[in-house]
């Protein structure tokens, strides 16, 4: 098998004009399922060789075992555990999960519906009169950071100081130096500096006191792993933050944009809310937040489709276009609630299986079950609709849709 290609394909989906459809260029990409790419990275983009891969001890996390380390924003600060190896990864996910899900606090999201119901209706009542709305700026936007304040236990009068935080976090993440001004980078880092002041300073409150919310949690956990430092809480709750409000951000808005190309579908969670649940296990595999993991680290040589890897090598992995694999799903073009066996990549997998995964999931599930029984006729109003630049955490950045309001 050759495992030279032309990097024309790759760059055509890096490339921004192919953001509301790269689709049909993971089709292309797929004819070779390691390719080597000019600079000596390697493209992987079938589902079989991806889903070994996220499995497979010898790709490496850390951006220090490249053999060209890349640079990096994160300065001298802990880097989050997703960006570790075992067994420091598996330490510090060990105890963060024992506060976020099973098997120590199995109901912590399913306990959340109440008031993650509550946030979702107290945005559409927001919406009630209005003909145009944008589900991205007026809804999908505000609901995750909201969730996330309330989950870490940041004070109600701080969460707009959160929100602008967030904003200068997510508009760096898209960053581009030949286009965008050098203040976009600049306010990014200057947020992510103050939002690490910030938390540290609520987490010198939380030692020693009582407390529900994770950041107190942490704090004063005593478990068989000891307790995290205050920088490697820090970490955590900044990737609980911005990876997680930008997977559930994009993932409710490219679950409505689904909807409204597909009205039988949008009717029938109308009818049938308990849909919710398969259906947005396909918008993972059909219309995933996340389309790439930019890099993996070879540990060693390593052999994937007949193709001998380099130690150091860095790997690129399709996700999204091993989702939408014809050797693995049936029909994988076409959206279907009903889909059986639905072992998609849209959350990753393996020790790196995205962290807040339950969480995003039924954030969406209610968030789609209560816009479709709560906005009357809505229609899109631009399609396609304007996309993020990132191609990796691919979205609208607006969707503007119409509804009836007589």
């Amino acid at each position: 098998m050759t495992t030279t290609q032309t990097p024309d394909t790759l760059h055509r989906i890096l490339d921004y004009s192919s953001r509301p459809d790269p689709y049909p260029l993971y089709a292309e990409l797929r004819e070779t399922p390691v390719a080597r790419q000019e600079d000596g990275s390697y493209v992987v983009s079938t589902y079989r060789e991806l889903a070994d891969l996220l499995h497979d001890p010898h790709l490496s996390s850390d951006v220090r075992n490249l053999a060209h380390p890349m640079p990096s924003h994160e300065g001298e600060s802990t880097p989050a555990f997703i960006n570790l190896d075992p067994p420091e990864h598996d330490r510090l996910r060990r105890m963060a999960m024992r506060h976020f899900g099973p098997p120590h606090t199995p109901g912590l999201v399913a306990g959340m519906d109440d008031d993650l119901t509550a946030v979702v209706n107290s945005l559409i009542d927001g919406l009630a009169g209005k003909e145009q709305i944008d589900i991205v700026d007026d809804f999908a936007y505000p609901f995750p950071v909201t969730v996330i304040c309330h989950l870490l236990g940041v004070p109600r009068e701080d969460e707009p100081r959160f929100h602008l935080w967030v904003d200068a976090l997510v508009n760096a993440i898209d960053y581009n130096p030949k286009t965008d001004p050098k203040e976009k980078l600049e306010s990014g880092l200057q947020a992510r500096k103050d939002l690490r002041q910030y938390l540290g300073g609520l987490l010198e409150q939380r030692h020693g006191r009582p407390g529900e919310d994770l950041l107190t949690r942490l704090a004063n956990d005593d478990g068989p792993d000891g307790r995290m430092t205050d920088d490697e809480i820090i970490a955590t709750a900044n990737l609980l933050l911005v990876a997680g409000h930008e997977t559930t951000v994009n993932l409710i808005t490219n679950g409505m944009l689904t909807l409204l190309r597909n009205p039988q579908v949008l009717q029938r969670l109308r009818d049938e809310p308990g849909l919710a649940v398969p259906l947005v296990e396909e918008l993972l595999r059909y219309e995933p937040p996340v389309h790439i993991i930019p890099w993996r680290a070879a540990y060693s040589d390593i052999t994937v489709a007949d193709t001998v890897i380099p130690k150091g090598s860095q790997i690129m992995l399709m996700l999204a276009s091993g989702s939408r694999d014809p050797d693995r799903f049936h029909d994988p073009d076409r959206f279907d609630p009903d889909r059986r066996d639905n072992q998609h990549l849209g959350f990753g997998s393996g020790i790196h299986l995205c962290f807040g995964g339950p969480l995003a999931r039924r954030e969406t599930q209610i968030a789609l079950t209560e816009l479709v029984r709560r906005l009357d006729r809505p229609r899109l109003v631009t399609d396609p609709p304007p996309y993020r630049r990132s191609p990796v955490l691919r979205g609208p950045i607006h969707l503007h849709i119409e509804q009836n309001t007589g």
